[in-house]
């Protein structure tokens, strides 16, 4: 038996189980596409063969609301997007303080964080609707950022915290003999080194504040105001005794795709930023 045969078996199962995870996981995001190119009784009685029932009117119905659902991927666009950039600008001096600090209190105050990250924020539904009231915050796009930023500040804590304690001390020390203050060090010599781990917190923030329902569903009740997710529930539960199964994979569709070119853009972001604690070392 030649060699080429021994590393061609190891191969071929590698290639197979490959293929296999690729089904796993786009099988449903080529349903959910299919599904929208057909007709509602095609999805719902003929379940072998609706593939062959093609249509566009699951789209034209979904771009034909009052408002137009355009509408609602740009509230949860502006809504993820004030969002991240809330969250980074406190998150960063924030999780340079906490590594800087000595361990044993470090370590104190990163057990708070993960306790934090940990705890279900549906639990805060109350306080949230009261403080909405309170403020007079309600229907607001952008004040909606605010609870959006403090429930992913954790998560945002602790993967900056972990990219600054990754950098060697070396670095900052040389910046202080340059004159370089604290703001001069963390712009020009800390952020880019951890520019990875920011791409990656941001991505992971942004999807955080485009998916949040139940704080969008009580803060904003004004139907041009709302995001994606509440527009899809009323979507899908716009009939008592029948569901739009194909204009619901539409809005799904559609609501997909920026997420996907924004995963596109920064992949090698992201894929840098989750796997740079792994390798150090």
């Amino acid at each position: 038996m030649t060699h080429e045969s021994m590393t061609r078996g190891p191969m071929t199962r590698r290639s197979l189980w490959i293929a296999l995870l690729l089904v796993w996981s786009l099988a449903p995001m080529l349903w959910q596409l299919l599904s929208s190119f057909t007709t509602a009784d095609a999805l719902v009685n003929d379940h072998l063969s609706f593939w062959s029932r093609w249509t566009l009117n699951n789209y034209r119905d979904l771009l034909s609301t009052d408002p137009p659902f355009w509408r609602y991927l740009l509230n949860s666009s502006l809504a993820a997007s004030l969002t991240t950039l809330l969250t980074l600008m406190l998150a960063i001096p924030a999780a340079y303080g906490l590594a800087k600090l000595p361990q044993r209190l470090k370590g104190i105050l990163r057990t708070a964080v993960v306790g934090a990250a940990l705890f279900p924020y549906v639990l805060l539904f109350l306080a949230l609707l009261e403080l909405a009231r309170t403020f007079s915050l309600g229907n607001n796009l952008i004040a909606i950022a605010i609870p959006y930023s403090g429930l992913s500040m954790p998560l945002a804590l602790l993967l900056l915290t972990a990219a600054f304690e990754a950098l060697p001390n070396d670095l900052e020390d040389a910046a202080k003999l340059e004159g370089l203050s604290l703001w001069q060090r963390l712009r020009w010599v800390l952020l880019p080194l951890i520019a990875p781990a920011s791409a990656s917190t941001a991505i992971l923030v942004f999807l955080f504040a485009w998916n949040e329902y139940p704080v969008a569903l009580t803060w904003l009740s004004r139907s041009d105001l709302l995001t994606l997710p509440v527009a899809m529930a009323r979507i899908a539960g716009s009939s008592t005794y029948s569901v739009p199964y194909g204009t619901y994979a539409a809005a799904t569709v559609l609501g997909a795709i920026p997420l996907l070119v924004l995963v596109l853009v920064f992949q090698r972001q992201i894929v840098s930023g989750l796997t740079n604690g792994a390798i150090k070392g």
